[in-house]
């Protein structure tokens, strides 16, 4: 069981709609967990189009915690997510409840680790780094946190910050390699060894630049149909669109790094971070 963590350094890069779209198509049973401070289930208003009121599940969890109950009350608070073998956690409804989860964070990843007697994994999105309440015990006590980043000059200017201070905090734990940085639209205009470079820190994936098709997870919209060229390569619209074909290939990738993670903990004879 893996604790993968996705957090951004500047506003509405995409984390949520990243993190459901590696959960829907996860290769093993998957918790998505949103743990963004802000408030405001973006799953619920977005993907399921508020067809659904969700529980108060963190502040749940919290209460849950003062009494070491979190592990009985969390398959209480996970909901299904429709048309997949995936689970969800939804978030707060407000950020004036972030101050109630503070003490939650804390004891909340071994929990979550405990969970590979059910062979789940977590996917935990963590918002934006800074925000009061925001989860750093997850983030950094994760086995993979990964920093989602676009490529333009702005996203990468407060992305260069924030990636200065996860590497101090990687590197005195030991764990750098649990580290690593995914783009959303590669070549937008900077490559991924652009990135790396500048952020000193690994490109582990790219997810495609692909509105229309990100919609489907964002806001709820019907999934595009195959237009004309598509139909005649072969292609069949939203299931082969480049943003699925991209979340493909970043699952490969996060899957690889943590088979390597776990290779260099055998060799050194460490464990769980």
């Amino acid at each position: 069981m893996s604790l993968i963590v996705l957090c951004s350094a500047a506003g509405s890069p995409g984390v949520t709609t990243t993190c459901l779209g590696l959960a829907l198509g996860w290769h093993r049973p998957a918790l998505l967990v949103e743990a963004d401070p802000t408030g405001g289930s973006a799953i619920a208003a977005g993907y399921l189009r508020g067809a659904i009121i969700p529980p108060e599940a963190m502040i749940d969890l919290a209460l849950a915690e003062q009494s070491g109950g979190v592990l009985e009350v969390l398959p209480q608070v996970s909901q299904p997510l429709p048309d997949s073998p995936a689970w969800w956690v939804p978030g707060t409804r407000s950020h004036e409840q972030a101050r109630t989860l503070l003490s939650l964070w804390e004891p909340l990843p071994p929990v979550l680790r405990s969970l590979h007697a059910t062979g789940q994994d977590v996917l935990l999105d963590a918002g934006r780094l800074g925000l009061y309440g925001s989860p750093e015990p997850l983030i950094y006590g994760s086995d993979l946190t990964l920093l989602v980043t676009r490529t333009d000059m702005v996203s990468l200017a407060a992305a260069r910050s924030w990636a200065e201070t996860l590497r101090e905090r990687f590197a005195r734990s030991g764990g750098s390699s649990a580290l690593g940085v995914l783009l959303l639209g590669e070549g937008r205009p900077f490559r991924a060894g652009e990135v790396a470079k500048v952020l000193q820190v690994p490109v582990l994936g790219s997810v495609a630049w692909d509105p229309a098709a990100a919609e489907v997870l964002s806001a709820g919209t019907q999934p595009p149909k195959a237009n004309l060229r598509a139909r005649l390569t072969g292609r069949a619209g939203w299931q082969d669109s480049a943003l699925l074909r991209s979340y493909r290939g970043v699952r490969g990738a996060i899957t690889g790094q943590l088979r390597e993670i776990d290779q260099q903990l055998s060799v050194t004879g460490g464990g769980a971070r």
